[in-house]
């Protein structure tokens, strides 16, 4: 997933917006809490921590920023030990990074029934799932999706038998590696793609080197990426829902929320009205308009009428 870097420390600084109740945070169900919220270091990931630290704020709390930590697994330990107090994070991470499964499940819903349920052991409690669903992709330019016609993973398959040097990848280094990635998929599809055919590359660099068909036909994407729209790439239908589902929702340490049972009402809401479109809008302000990851999130808060200023 791409970097961003700029918005929080890892030692925290207090969130000092001036934000007030919209439709939520009403009669300031969180004055006098201290709260913490952390996120990973990709832009998607920052924006929600804000979006949820802004929520907080605007009901009443005293917020710590600690967003932007590099690594997975930092974020979330920070969570689990009580060192930050919520985050965003993704029900196929955990089940597959942290649980340590080996099989996705398709359904979305169950997914995260089955996370839930798993993570409660750990002192973590899981609130209600956005639509907004960051799984992998592959994508190609307007020009080669003429060309070739592909518009499925089954069909870009096809073609790699039919044509096998027409499919070339740009990946990630992790993406080649994992059984959720590469391997799966082309084993999933029965894809034709040889080492020889596969460049491995940082993540912000396929977006370019694909939009602009030099090293590559296909690229490893993250569906909510705002410069999926910005680069006008296609996106190849998983037509058989090889990859898991990545749904985002809030992850909260448990003995917090026991403490503060209206960080759930505060949230609701507001995870609720985050899809995959939405994410494209925030993530191509950070990473297409150069915006700072705050300011995205309070203005959209503000658009949508969760908070005021």
């Amino acid at each position: 997933m791409p970097l961003a870097g700029g918005c929080g420390l890892t030692s925290g600084s207090p969130l000092a917006d001036g934000v007030r109740p919209g439709s939520v945070g009403q009669g300031l169900p969180l004055k006098g809490a201290s709260l913490t919220v952390t996120s990973k270091s990709f832009s998607e990931n920052i924006v929600l921590g804000q979006i949820m630290g802004l929520a907080f704020k605007a009901a009443g709390a005293s917020v710590l920023d600690r967003t932007n930590i590099q690594g997975s697994i930092g974020a979330r330990e920070a969570v689990r030990s009580g060192g930050a107090d919520a985050m965003y994070e993704y029900t196929g991470t955990a089940w597959i990074t942290y649980l340590g499964h080996d099989e996705p499940i398709p359904d979305p819903q169950r997914q995260w029934r089955a996370v839930r349920d798993a993570d409660a052991r750990n002192g973590l409690t899981w609130l209600a799932p956005a639509a907004l669903d960051n799984t992998y992709a592959l994508a190609m330019n307007r020009a080669d999706a003429r060309k070739y016609g592909t518009r499925t993973l089954s069909e870009v398959a096809a073609l790699s038998r039919r044509a096998p040097g027409a499919v070339t990848l740009c990946v990630e280094t992790e993406f080649a590696a994992r059984d959720d990635g590469l391997q799966g998929m082309a084993k999933a599809y029965g894809m034709n793609v040889p080492a020889s055919r596969v460049q491995k590359m940082d993540g912000g660099i396929i977006y370019t080197q694909v939009s602009g068909g030099r090293s590559c036909t296909f690229g490893e994407v993250f569906t909510t990426d705002g410069r999926i729209a910005a680069m006008h790439l296609v996106v190849m239908r998983d037509d058989k829902r090889f990859f898991p589902n990545y749904n985002a929702a809030p992850e909260v340490n448990s003995a917090t929320l026991r403490k503060y049972p209206a960080i759930k009402d505060v949230l609701d809401p507001i995870t609720a009205r985050l899809d995959n479109d939405v994410a494209r809008e925030l993530n191509a302000e950070v990473d297409v308009a150069g915006k700072d990851p705050r300011e995205v999130a309070e203005e959209w808060l503000v658009r949508e009428g969760f908070i005021t200023r």
